[in-house]
């Protein structure tokens, strides 16, 4: 059945827009006409969330994770209180606050009371339900596990949620400081030297005999008047090259590998992607899926290349009859106390409860590198701002008390 989006008057003229499903535009309008409203404009929302909203930025995507991890939540209790899949979807449906999520929640409800499994419906909207999810939900409801299976997926996006924003947190405040530093020095650039230039050329003053720091702040200034433009599509240009080459496997291994090698910074995102790892595997073998195909799945959700080849090997090798700690101890990718942990894990029967062990452990790793790379980065940060607006003041005082040194002679 089709989703139709609306915009419509009500009695008192004010402005109602929501979303409907009905199997033609003329049924839509017509139920909009039962609750008494003009309809202005009605349209088709297609496949909302699903395959054809890829070309969506993944930041605009990941705004929606946490009303998933609400959503997965709310079903699960539903679930488990003994109300039926669609009366549990419909009141979803109700209190949902994002119109495409409604839209999506609506075409999963749909497909459901067709005779389609959740997994399957859920499967047509990857922006939202992703291979971990839609697998999860699949060896939940073959298990009979389902209200189980949908609540440890809850815990696992907003653990997943939560790290993610402490690794922004931590990148957010040097990110800041660099945007503002940059935005004050151009302004100096473009509206302070400028003017000093003009005082230093009126007192007779060529640029030839200007002091050498005075004479480099001039140019830099001259370009950023002159050729800000150039700057700013180089910069559209290298965004739009590195966008078109993160499609390959390659650079993007590269680029993750190079990461990681950061100091400090990459240490962060080492643990935040172990983490990851730990966790996603963890909670994959609890909900019951096999062992090799949680692999594959953890390989296309870890969101780093580098990590992504040594789980590839271990998948590899455990075709050929190895364990999994063995790759992971050679990979040289994983620190040794992993692989140690899930060599046990292994040997013990509780490779699940081990990997959640990993998982607990690097996030509280993480914490400390957090607080460690912001305690370092901020006097880094203040250290670095004060001299450059120290040699921008330095270049516009020399000429100023050149020339007032010459007024006293």
């Amino acid at each position: 059945m089709p989703v139709f989006q609306y915009r419509a008057l009500d009695a008192s003229g004010k402005v109602k827009e929501g979303i409907l499903d009905a199997d033609t535009a003329r049924e839509a309008r017509a139920r909009l006409r039962e609750q008494k409203v003009h309809v202005v404009d009605l349209s088709t929302k297609e496949d909302v969330g699903g395959r054809r909203r890829d070309w969506v930025p993944s930041f605009l995507k990941r705004r929606h994770s946490e009303e998933v991890a609400g959503v997965t939540r709310q079903l699960a209790t539903m679930l488990k209180s003994g109300i039926p899949l669609a009366q549990s979807l419909s009141a979803l449906i109700d209190q949902a606050e994002h119109p495409d999520l409604e839209a999506v929640l609506r075409d999963v409800r749909e497909k459901v009371t067709q005779g389609a499994n959740l997994a399957d419906a859920m499967a047509f909207h990857p922006a939202y339900f992703n291979d971990l999810f839609v697998n999860m939900v699949k060896a939940g409801q073959a298990a009979g596990t389902l209200d189980v299976v949908l609540k440890r997926l809850a815990d696992y996006l907003q653990k997943q949620n939560r790290t993610r924003a402490r690794v922004k947190a931590a990148l957010a405040y040097p990110v800041v400081m660099v945007i503002i530093g940059s935005l004050v020095v151009v302004g100096l650039m473009t509206f302070v030297v400028p003017r000093i230039l003009a005082v230093v050329k009126s007192a007779g003053k060529g640029q030839a005999t200007l002091p050498l720091p005075t004479q480099i702040l001039i140019g830099t200034s001259n370009f950023i008047r002159d050729w800000w433009w150039a700057a700013a599509l180089a910069a559209f240009g290298i965004w739009f090259l590195y966008r078109g080459a993160l499609r390959s496997e390659g650079f993007r291994f590269r680029r993750d590998r190079f990461m990681l090698g950061l100091p400090l910074v990459g240490d962060l995102l080492k643990k935040s992607a172990v983490s990851r790892f730990a966790v996603t595997l963890s909670t994959l073998l609890k909900s019951g899926v096999p062992a090799l195909h949680a692999l594959t799945i953890v390989q296309n959700v870890v969101d780093n290349q580098v990590l992504a080849r040594v789980v590839r090997e271990v998948h590899d090798r455990i075709l050929e009859g190895a364990d999994i700690s063995g790759p992971m101890k050679r990979s040289g990718v994983f620190p040794p106390v992993v692989g140690y942990m899930i060599s046990i894990g292994e040997q013990t029967g509780q490779l699940d409860d081990m990997l959640e062990r990993v998982a607990e452990a690097y996030d509280e790793e993480m914490e400390v590198t957090t607080t460690k790379l912001t305690s370092i980065l901020e006097p880094i940060l203040i250290v670095a701002m004060a001299m450059v607006v120290g040699f921008i003041v330095l270049a516009v005082l020399l000429p100023i008390m050149d020339i007032g040194s010459n007024i006293r002679r």
